[in-house]
């Protein structure tokens, strides 16, 4: 796992830079410049209203007694997203994007379900059972 970590955290900002530079060169360096500063604006734009939205869901979830679960994933989800526009770069744009649009980040969230479900399964993850104290 630590090499696939190291190999990510070399590759993933290779590329980045490759991106940028190449989008330099083909319509210059100031309109790429422009282009990460809105894609970061808009993006912190995006990510508050799906943040205040999702936080709204929780608490009228929880005010009807029910687990805000759906939420729960789309708030983490939603601050990936953000926190990838935070980062230069047009891949990580088009990955904190597609976390914060809805439709495209109910694709992810089936993945982090599936994810979620093999970690709890195989005990790599325990969840808490209150009534053991009882």
């Amino acid at each position: 796992m630590l090499r696939i970590l190291i190999l990510i955290l070399l590759i993933v900002p290779t590329v980045e830079i490759w991106f940028l530079l190449t989008a330099g060169h083909i319509i210059g360096w100031f309109p790429t410049l422009l282009l990460c500063i809105a894609t970061g604006v808009a993006g912190a734009w995006l990510a508050k209203r799906e943040g205040l939205h999702i936080f709204h869901l929780a608490q009228v979830q929880l005010s009807r007694g029910q687990l805000p679960g759906e939420a729960i994933l789309d708030g983490i989800c939603v601050f990936a997203g953000g926190l990838f526009l935070l980062t230069p770069g047009f891949l990580s744009d088009f990955v904190g994007f597609f976390l914060l649009f809805p439709y495209t980040r109910s694709i992810a969230k089936i993945f982090l379900k599936r994810w979620l479900r093999r970690k709890i399964q195989s005990g790599q993850i325990e969840m808490f059972n209150f009534n053991r104290f009882r």
